[in-house]
């Protein structure tokens, strides 16, 4: 690194004119045809709709790390983060909406893990179930998009860019 290259950025860098992105980590947790969902409720987003195991990257923590920890978290199974094959990343976002919708999450498939996936959040979460591939509950749209490749066997883009 040259003497002239800044460590980090200015505190003031991402202020006011900048997009600040929200990062969350998903898990398909696949055996065979099936895939984990978990059926939302009490998280004032989407609930009603079954989703994967998933949530947001804490601060100073990758997105390895974050799938790791979300996978005990909400279903008390043990990844190794070697075992997690990334699938995509979505970048969701509006085009003149709050930071807050500026957000980028990072799937990754998951086909080894130690433990039997149990409920760990009622808080957040009705039921957790098995569901084959192609008989799938009402799943969060933006999940169904990632299942749906899933089940069709199409690898997704490295990164896709779905703007509402």
């Amino acid at each position: 690194m040259s003497d002239t290259t800044p460590e980090s950025y200015r505190p003031d860098d991402h202020l006011g004119h900048r997009t600040l992105l929200v990062a969350a980590a998903y898990v398909v947790l696949r055996r065979g045809d099936e895939v984990l969902l978990q059926l939302r409720h009490g998280t004032g987003y989407m609930d009603g709709w079954w989703g994967l195991l998933a949530g947001h990257v804490a601060p100073g923590e990758s997105v390895h790390e974050a799938a790791v920890r979300e996978a005990h978290e909400e279903a008390g199974v043990r990844l190794a983060a070697d075992d997690l094959v990334p699938l995509t990343v979505l970048h969701r976002f509006e085009r003149s909406g709050p930071p807050v919708e500026q957000r980028v999450d990072v799937f990754f498939l998951a086909q080894r893990w130690q433990g039997e996936p149990t409920l760990q959040e009622p808080d957040k979460s009705a039921q957790m179930g098995w569901f084959t591939l192609a008989d799938l509950p009402d799943v969060v749209p933006h999940e169904r998009l990632v299942l749906d490749a899933v089940a069709a066997g199409t690898p997704l883009p490295a990164v896709v860019s779905l703007p509402r």
